[in-house]
């Protein structure tokens, strides 16, 4: 996969794309990054990059000229791809989202600052993603996000492949909970059923505590996970437990 990143500040991304997964996965092969600094497509002397909004109001506003530039640039430079505006205006970012973005073999994203960008841009994107309902500075942390979830889903990036599927959203539900040693930690002890050996027995207790931290912490995500029959029956006894 190629992800593109065309931003006003290209230094963001250095320590974040070297560490971790994401480092792991460049040195793979699995994932190439191509960071564009928009500023490089600005025409005029001064490289300008913004101006005043049309109308009057504070702020000033991305101009499209080198924006739209870039993105030409791209397409002649590596060939069409799947151009993303990072916007609050754009589909949340969910986890459906990401398996169909890691499925790409080239996206482009495009982090805009200031007040926003000139709303003719959208003419020459394919889609605008939202990382939540709030306000950064500009678009380079949510692209951030996007390519933090994008790269765990790549093949081999992960050092083991069923990580993937426990983990939370794949199916709507939180994960169960976690414990490591010490057993025993200020008189807080581990869960003795992790400790039997017996693991049916630690499966349905991980399946029963997952669905009662969704209930309890996101009930939105019940409404969209399908339960199976003993999933139904872990949620009847759950809601009595509750009510108790």
């Amino acid at each position: 996969m190629v992800i593109t990143i065309l931003t006003l500040f290209p230094r963001i991304f250095d320590s974040p794309l070297n560490e971790s997964i994401i480092k792991r996965a460049k040195e793979k092969g699995l994932v190439t990054f191509n960071i564009k600094n928009i500023r490089d497509f600005a025409k005029d002397p001064h490289k300008t990059c913004d101006d005043t909004p049309y109308g009057g109001g504070p702020g000033m506003v991305m101009k499209i000229e080198p924006l739209y530039n870039a993105i030409e640039h791209v397409k002649k430079d590596i060939g069409d791809g799947h151009f993303i505006l990072l916007s609050p205006q754009g589909r949340l970012l969910n986890w459906e989202v990401c398996e169909r973005l890691a499925k790409l073999s080239h996206i482009c994203l495009i982090c805009g600052r200031y007040e926003g960008i000139d709303e003719r841009i959208l003419e020459f994107v394919d889609e605008e993603i939202s990382i939540g309902d709030y306000i950064l500075s500009g678009g380079e942390i949510a692209a951030l996000v996007v390519i933090d979830t994008i790269v765990r889903l790549l093949p081999g990036a992960l050092g083991n492949e069923n990580s993937k599927s426990q983990e939370t959203f794949r199916e709507f539900l939180l994960e169960y909970p976690q414990y490591t040693r010490p057993e025993n930690f200020l008189g807080f002890k581990v869960p003795q059923v992790l400790l039997s050996g017996n693991h049916e027995q630690i499966r349905r207790w991980r399946r029963k505590e997952s669905i009662r931290k969704t209930i309890l912490r996101r009930p939105d995500l019940i409404s969209r996970f399908c339960p199976n029959e003993e999933d139904s029956r872990f949620i009847r006894e759950i809601m009595e437990e509750i009510q108790d």
